[in-house]
């Protein structure tokens, strides 16, 4: 291989992780240590995580690239048995909207191919709630609910439902694989980027809230779920990933209360949220930084959508939800040592 490797090489028979740096890739390459499994080699776009310690971050086989490259996809996949794939591009900002389709769909293209290729075993795919499409007045979504264009209100729900069909294109070609659907992933990583930005934004006293809700899971828990899915004889199947249906305003005053920080305050009615979103917009052109509220987004904070995780509960005997609060807790203090935040 003439790539740049970084600590252990991998030996035959390894697990191989995109997005090694990102919320669910990092949760899941900490569980695959605490497991202790020895042969894993992690794929990284620009940063390594901030969440692995140097000792966990040492038993690891580092490789910076993207799954653009199918070249080196091709090297990393010979020696491995096992995939999972977590890179993602997550953005509802317009300046990110080609990179995102690229890289979640095309990206995915070259997993599942690779995968083909070089005889894996099992990979297991992390998709989103997003893919089934997010509005849905008084209906709770399962595994089953098909996504359309009409239910669907965001460029990345089409991105990763669009490689959702990659994975099933590619099981219809013989592939051994698994797709999980994450509702609002909450945890531990860089909160200047996805939904840990949620945390920043309430430690700088966002002060607007809606009506709307949506359903959260914990980081740790979709990488469990991931691993014992991977562990099992399920093949061809999705699986929902959502614990607790909270409104946005209860998250946000839950996060509020743990900084010590003023929970949001104004309601934004939905005219409001148009002039919001464009507020945020102005801001982020002079800060260089994706804002928190776009015009999709704003569309999502209106609504109300509930999820059914039966399916995983029933799949996987004893798996349990962490409760939110209990992830809250830990982010919020975790956060506040990672940042050297004074409250």
């Amino acid at each position: 291989m003439d790539h740049d490797y970084h600590n252990p090489p991998l030996r035959d028979g390894g697990i191989f992780v995109t997005g090694g740096a990102g919320l669910v890739g990092s949760a899941l390459l900490k569980q695959l240590l605490q497991e202790n499994h020895t042969s894993i080699r992690a794929l990284y776009r620009n940063n390594m995580p901030i969440t692995l310690s140097e000792e966990e971050k040492n038993r690891i086989e580092w490789i910076k690239g993207d799954v653009l490259d199918t070249s080196l996809l091709s090297d990393i996949m010979q020696d491995c048995k096992q995939v999972y794939h977590t890179a993602a591009i997550v953005s509802y900002h317009s300046k990110r909207r080609m990179q995102m389709y690229k890289i979640n769909i095309e990206g995915t293209a070259n997993m599942v191919n690779m995968a083909l290729e070089h005889n894996i075993e099992k990979f297991v795919h992390v998709s989103s709630v997003a893919a089934i499409g997010r509005i849905r007045k008084g209906e709770h979504i399962t595994e089953t609910t098909e996504w359309s264009e009409e239910t669907n209100n965001s460029h990345y729900g089409k991105t990763k439902y669009l490689s959702e069909l990659e994975v099933w294109r590619a099981i219809g070609e013989g592939l051994n694989a698994v797709i999980v659907n994450p509702s609002v992933i909450l945890g531990e990583s860089n909160w200047e980027n996805g939904s840990v930005a949620i945390f920043k934004k309430i430690w700088e006293e966002f002060p607007w809230y809606t009506t709307g809700g949506t359903g959260f899971v914990d980081a740790r828990d979709v990488a469990n779920a991931m691993i014992r899915l991977m562990q099992s004889d399920i093949t061809a199947e999705r699986f929902l990933l959502s614990n607790e249906h909270l409104t946005f305003q209860q998250l946000f005053t839950k996060i509020a209360n743990r900084f010590g920080k003023k929970p949001p305050h104004r309601f934004a009615k939905p005219w409001m949220g148009e002039l919001v979103w464009r507020m945020e917009a102005v801001k982020a052109m002079f800060s260089n930084k994706e804002p928190l509220l776009t015009r999709e987004t704003a569309g999502t904070a209106q609504s109300t959508t509930f999820y059914d995780s039966s399916k995983i509960k029933n799949a996987l005997p004893g798996f349990a939800f962490t409760p939110v609060d209990e992830t809250i807790e830990r982010t919020c203090k975790w956060l506040v040592k990672q940042y050297e935040l004074k409250q």
